[in-house]
């Protein structure tokens, strides 16, 4: 599958909600399926799912904003609306990726 197939799927999803939570959820999503041809695989089978719509990804932007709210306002930063929208997707982030393992290294006054 290709990024172009995941976002015509996130870009069907958007569909006359320009402007709205769902559209902006689609935009992110966007973008992290151009991050690599794997999260839009990833986003391009999980977006066949009814259950795995941007609609309900953005419930739960929506409910960590609802459960996290000052007053009468709610708020979601981008960082972690992205962490959500990459659970939600089962999508790494780039910090998931396993750093190279490092050589054992051998110190030379054990051999003295």
């Amino acid at each position: 599958m290709s990024t172009d197939n995941a976002i015509s799927k996130i870009e069907a999803q958007q569909q006359g909600k320009k402007g709205t939570a769902v559209w902006y959820v689609g935009e992110q999503l966007k973008e992290i399926c151009r991050e690599s041809a794997h999260n839009a695989d990833i986003v391009s089978t999980d977006l066949d799912n009814p259950d795995m719509s941007i609609e309900k990804c953005e419930r739960k932007i929506e409910e960590y904003a609802r459960n996290h709210k000052s007053g009468n306002s709610g708020c979601c930063p981008p960082g972690v609306a992205d962490g959500i929208i990459r659970e939600f997707y089962g999508i790494p982030t780039a910090d998931d990726s396993t750093p190279a393992k490092q050589p054992d290294l051998i110190d030379l006054a054990d051999f003295m």
